[in-house]
């Protein structure tokens, strides 16, 4: 009779495996809510519906069309990371189970990682809708090479707004936090020119904008899918914003460590 083998001990799932789960995990979280999904899906294609294709001096012409379908794709972008990492950190850090993952030896970058993970998947999402709606109903036009690297300047483009959520979930509280986010959200697209071409705007608004992240990274996005030049500060303010908000990002963070876990 042999003797029995002893039990083996249990390995703790390494990081990729980590960040796997959580982001599973956050997938659920939000589908369980269907109207979130529902929202991030539809309201830009409605948008591009409602504002968009019954001008026909937008919608009939190529150009004009594929800008007004980039515009609403930053804007769809950005309005998911706002609310993601804006809204979704702070209701994440008012529930008693956040505190308890943050203090596992995994440390939180599993799950910052999945969080972004998420984000993407669902802005990348949001886009479906949009893309088909624009090249059904308008003359809105890109061969698929422009389309791919479009996509990617979109995600690029709304880095500043996912910083910026991070900053604003880790430091209010999950109430403030959503309003803030909405107060953001919206003065921000308009005057970065997501709804209206900034060509239309007065002329001081047209100076402000080019200095707001959403106008930089609007003609940014623009110029990759159109080859209409941006201004020439562009690409500086965008990465300026990009490096701001990061800052503000980690400084909320360590703030939040130090408020909650010293």
């Amino acid at each position: 009779m042999t003797a029995p083998t002893a039990p083996q001990p249990l390995r703790a799932p390494g990081f990729g495996r980590l960040v796997l789960l959580h982001t599973r995990v956050g997938i659920l979280e939000t589908v369980r809510i269907p109207i979130a999904v529902i929202g991030n899906l539809i309201f830009p294609g409605l948008a591009l519906v409602f504002f968009v294709v019954p001008n026909a001096q937008v919608a009939d012409d190529p150009v004009a069309a594929t800008s007004a379908v980039a515009q609403l794709a930053l804007f769809a972008v950005m309005s998911t990371f706002l609310f993601t990492f804006g809204a979704g950190v702070a209701e994440d850090r008012a529930l008693p189970f956040d505190g308890y993952l943050r203090t596992l030896p995994a440390g939180v970058a599993p799950r910052l990682l999945a969080r972004v993970l998420t984000g993407l998947l669902f802005a990348l999402a949001s886009l479906v809708p949009l893309l088909l709606l624009g090249a059904l109903l308008t003359a809105a036009t890109v061969d698929a090479g422009t389309l791919g690297l479009g996509v990617l300047v979109v995600l690029a483009a709304a880095l500043p707004f996912l910083m910026l959520g991070l900053a604003v979930g880790y430091r209010l509280s999950n109430k403030a936090a959503i309003a803030v986010v909405q107060l953001l959200l919206f003065p921000l697209a308009f005057a970065g020119g997501l709804f209206l071409p900034p060509q239309l705007f007065p002329g001081w608004l047209e100076s402000l904008s080019q200095w707001l992240p959403s106008r930089a990274g609007r003609d940014v996005v623009v110029e990759t899918v159109t080859g209409v030049q941006s201004y020439p500060l562009a690409l500086p303010v965008l990465l300026g914003w990009a490096l701001l908000c990061t800052v503000l990002a980690g400084l909320a963070h360590r703030h939040d460590e130090g408020r909650r876990f010293r």
